[in-house]
């Protein structure tokens, strides 16, 4: 009775867990979108306005998009930059 008790405590505290960084992971969420949609901004600039300008810009902003969506939260919320 005792360990079941534990194992239901224990799952609590794992749902817990996964959602008090909620609103870290929505605003890297947004961030990582606002980069991306800058990105896709660029490449229709460089298609139709400036061509190598827009390209030459929008390959970083694409690439930092990607980055920020890769990006781990550790168990205090923050960014965690350790190799793994």
């Amino acid at each position: 009775m005792i360990s079941g008790l534990l194992n239901v405590l224990y799952k609590k505290e794992d749902i817990m867990k996964n959602t008090e960084c909620t609103p870290q992971k929505i605003s890297k969420l947004m961030f990582g979108s606002l980069l991306l949609l800058a990105g896709i901004i660029l490449i229709i600039i460089g298609i139709t306005l400036l061509p190598v300008f827009g390209f030459v810009l929008a390959l970083p902003v694409i690439a930092l998009s990607i980055y920020v969506f890769r990006l781990h939260l550790n168990e205090q919320c923050e960014i965690d930059f350790s190799t793994k």
